[in-house]
């Protein structure tokens, strides 16, 4: 996957964990646990557009560690929800999925980057 195709995959990422939570029940639970998975899901792909930018493999290398930490994070949340119902089940496993995809790429382009096999 080239970087165009990533910018346009974490992007999407983004879009579709916003509509997951805009379905979601208005309750408390359902408030705190959505905005954490808003910020963690377009996070992902703010982070992964501004490792792109990096003056330097390290500042690259770092960029690509936060967008680890909020994919990993963009699971935890549907996790959560899965507890709590309300939630679309087969939008929330996909998007769980699709973290978990995101996240093994991210972890690979981190260990080539740095020179590990």
């Amino acid at each position: 996957m080239d970087k165009q195709q990533m910018r346009v995959r974490t992007k999407r990422f983004a879009i579709d964990i916003i509509n997951l939570c805009k379905d979601l029940p208005k309750t408390e639970e359902h408030w705190m646990i959505s905005r954490q998975l808003m910020r963690s899901g377009s996070s992902v792909g703010a982070n992964y557009r501004a490792s792109l930018r990096g003056r330097s493999k390290a500042e690259f290398i770092a960029k690509l560690g936060i967008v680890e930490e909020e994919a990993d994070e963009s699971q935890f949340f549907p996790e959560l929800l899965e507890e709590f119902g309300g939630s679309d089940e087969s939008e929330r496993a996909r998007l769980w999925q699709e973290a978990d995809e995101i996240l093994a790429i991210i972890v690979s382009t981190i260990k080539s980057t740095r020179g590990h096999k």
